[in-house]
């Protein structure tokens, strides 16, 4: 009897395997960090094939160390970095250039040609998406562009495009496929017919050749390659990291939100079965596709701040202020506030609602009183800060009002942080007992395209509360320091008009 499902989580910074049980608990997991490469000002790369080995490495740990038999696992789903963009041959399966990441600003002067062209609304209208350098479209162009023979190449049909879950689909089984979600995050995907947009393709001169098949979220979609694990095994749940976490927070009904505090912060709303269209700058995105017996799409409305997680990373390998991640919370706390320093993350930019690829990263307030402790302390408060932006766009929009928003992510283990959410956000932020969620929502796709589990709301069932943060921050207060906020994040846009 198969006893388990197994998530493979590959994220901005590290890759992840983890095995759950039937009742979504975690049985065993390994985790591997790899590179990050900076080339150039603006420019974030990885290199495809290191992801591939880091995904490899810890999919062959956890089966080593937890003794648990492929013939045990009843099906893989698969998490991914969404938008980051690979290319590469198909008849040698090597990538042509490094990947191109999400965080990768290279093309923003290329947007801001077709948003002069006056080709902003109609993008909007297909995709769900704000014309931005953020998504796959304008990434593959450029390597078509820029590599050298690869337009030649991709127009002869030599060459694959994938996102990540592609890329180590393709890997894993030799399969050339995507899923709805992740599909819906390239800006060549048509939300409303769910397919590839022929007037997107010729807009931004890419081959259709070049595209995988889209499949649903949940669904038996390959078998792994037997000599990976010893026997084959199905690969049945497919979805970006944000959607997968969306719906291992079980946000399965319209108006349910979460957060997940990772390399950047990711807000999304489930607004049901019909794209939602933003009037704030928020995108409309799949969530996921369930298989056609099941036969029903769930949209969702998604706001983005670029860096949470990442403010901490810089703080450790920037600064030096820390040694390990784990230690920000302490120094933060060591101080009873900031000392009136202000912190506006934009480190690649703003994200929702102000999609400014210009803004960088500003720190308002120092004094000679100014210390690390502040510093941390002011940090953390940014990543919360920009969640208030998106919150507000994202009830506007959707006309509803957020009782509770659900979070998950490395820096949702922040108590510090997490009450601080929910006083700026003056909304209860609720932490559940499992906060690998990405990695849930992925086995969850994958158990109910076996059978492993029988309904969406069985998996609702399980979700369970750790713990629960209440506003309690006065509105005084609250209105003084968003005001404050937003000024520092007008001194941070400011900064490219000045340049």
């Amino acid at each position: 009897m198969t006893q388990y499902i197994l998530a493979l989580d590959q994220g901005t910074t590290s890759s992840r395997a983890i095995l759950f049980d039937h009742a979504g608990r975690p049985h065993a997991s390994a985790q591997q960090e790899f590179r990050q490469l900076f080339p150039q000002p603006g420019w974030v790369e990885h290199d495809s094939n290191e992801i591939w080995s880091s995904q490899l490495a810890v999919l062959q740990q956890l089966m080593r160390d937890s003794g648990v038999a492929a013939s045990d696992i009843a099906a893989i789903g698969v998490a991914n970095q969404r938008e980051t963009t690979v290319l590469w041959d198909r008849a040698t399966g090597e990538p042509v250039a490094n990947a191109i990441v999400w965080q990768d600003r290279r093309n923003a002067a290329f947007c801001e040609q077709l948003l002069a062209q006056g080709k902003a609304q109609s993008i909007q209208q297909k995709t769900g998406l704000v014309l931005d350098a953020y998504f796959s479209a304008t990434k593959l162009k450029w390597l078509l562009d820029h590599v050298p023979g690869a337009r030649a190449r991709a127009e002869r049909g030599e060459l694959a495009f994938g996102t990540i879950d592609t890329w180590l689909i393709y890997k894993l089984s030799g399969a050339h496929i995507t899923d709805t979600s992740n599909a819906s995050r390239t800006m060549l995907f048509n939300i409303h017919t769910l397919q590839w947009d022929a007037d997107l393709l010729a807009l931004l001169e890419i081959p259709a050749s070049l595209l995988p098949d889209v499949l649903p979220s949940s669904g038996v979609a390959a078998h792994t390659h037997a000599a990976l694990l010893g026997v084959p095994v199905p690969i049945a749940g497919i979805a970006g990291d944000q959607q997968a976490a969306t719906f291992g927070q079980a946000c399965l009904q319209p108006g349910m939100a979460k957060n997940t505090y990772g390399t950047g912060c990711f807000m999304l709303m489930n607004v049901g079965k019909q794209p939602l269209p933003s009037k704030n700058r928020l995108l409309t995105t799949v969530g996921w596709s369930l298989s056609e017996a099941r036969g029903s799409t769930d949209y969702l409305l998604e706001g983005s701040a670029f860096i949470a997680g990442a403010a901490v990373q810089w703080m450790r390998d920037g600064l030096g202020i820390i040694r390990d991640s784990s230690e920000v919370e302490a120094l933060a706390t060591s101080v009873p506030d900031t000392g009136g320093l202000v912190f506006v993350p934009a480190f690649a930019g703003l994200g929702a609602p102000y999609w400014d690829p210009y803004a960088r990263g500003t720190l308002i307030g120092i004094t000679r009183g100014t210390g690390k402790a502040h510093i941390a302390r002011a940090a953390l408060e940014g990543v919360a800060y920009q969640n208030v932006d998106v919150l507000s766009a994202m009830q506007d929009d959707a006309g509803i009002a957020l009782s509770e928003l659900r979070v998950d992510g490395g820096a949702a283990r922040n108590d510090m942080l997490m009450q601080f959410q929910a006083d700026i956000l003056n909304v209860p932020v609720v932490r559940p007992v499992v906060t690998e969620t990405t990695a849930l929502g992925a086995a969850y796709l994958a158990g109910l395209a076996v059978g492993f589990w029988d309904s969406e709301e069985e998996i609702a069932s399980q979700w369970q509360v750790a713990r629960r943060f209440e506003p309690a921050m006065g509105a005084d207060e609250r209105l003084a320091r968003l005001h404050k906020w937003q000024r520092a994040v007008d001194r941070s846009r400011d900064w490219s008009a000045g340049s």
